[in-house]
Parts: structure tokens; sequence; C-alpha cells
């Protein structure tokens, strides 16, 4: 594979809110991402952002798309669902407990404690939590504790 242009991971999910300006303070406050670039459109709604965690990048947008580009991007936020998500995010982080206790000051709902899961000698094991934003995106929150064969 080709390098990634300068400053883009390799995956760069999308995700929409209805008030996406709140989400994106939320995620970099409680998750510890940090802003890289935030496109506003008429009235406010985000139209792109680019939000980054390590090595990682997340776009945010308010939900409904406004593209010019063709047909609106049909993203919603899960809110709009019933609480329902399409896809959950796992992220690496150093400190699990560490993490957790800054999302959870934060106002993140913890729905899963962290806990270890050993996945055998000839695995690994980790240290995970789940974590659910103000409007109902699920996260994940790994530590890796022990190396494959360790």
């Amino acid at each position: 594979m080709k390098p990634t242009p300068p400053g883009w991971a390799r995956i760069n999910p999308a995700l929409f809110y209805d008030d996406a300006p709140a989400a994106i303070d939320f995620i970099c406050r409680a998750f510890g991402f940090e802003r890289v670039l935030v496109v506003e459109g008429d009235g406010g709604r985000i139209e792109h952002s680019e939000l980054r965690f390590g090595d990682g990048l997340v776009q945010v947008g308010s939900s409904g798309g406004n593209s010019s580009r063709g047909p609106e991007f049909p993203g919603v936020s899960p809110r709009q669902v019933g609480g329902k998500n399409t896809m959950m995010l796992a992220l690496f982080v150093d400190d699990a407990d560490a993490h957790c206790a800054r999302a959870r000051e934060a106002g993140a709902v913890i729905v899963d404690e962290p806990t270890t899961t050993d996945y055998g000698d000839d695995h690994w094991a980790d240290r995970t939590y789940r974590a659910m934003d103000p409007e109902g995106t699920h996260w994940w929150f790994m530590q890796r504790v022990r190396g494959p064969g360790a």
C-alpha cells in the first residue's frame, strides 16, 4: 500500500450528531481527542471536522449532511434511531482505568466498567471498558496488558 496523505490515518470513520459542536467538545474533553480542523456551514452546522487520537482520526459532522456533491449523506445520531448504533469505535489507551475515570468525570455513561479479559496464552489479555457519549454513540477503550505468548 502507498503511504496515506500526511496527517491522515489509514481508516478515518465519520460520526454524525444532532449537536455536532457539543459532541466535538465532549469527545475532546472526555476521551482526549485533539481538534485538528472544524468546518462550519450555514447556521453553525458542522460540515466536516477532524479529531485526532494518537495516530488515529475521526470525523464528526452534523446529522443529515448538506453536501453539495450530490445526495445528502444519510448520517444520523443514535439519538434519532432509538439509541441504536451501526458502528462502535475501539481505541487503544495507555491506562484504561485512568481513561475511564476521565470519561466518567466529563459525563460519559460507563456502560461496561474496566474489566480484564484474557484470551489465552496464544493470544493476549486486554483491560477494556465501554462508554456512551451524550447522543448515544458507544466507544470501546482497550489497554493491552499481555501480548501473545507472554
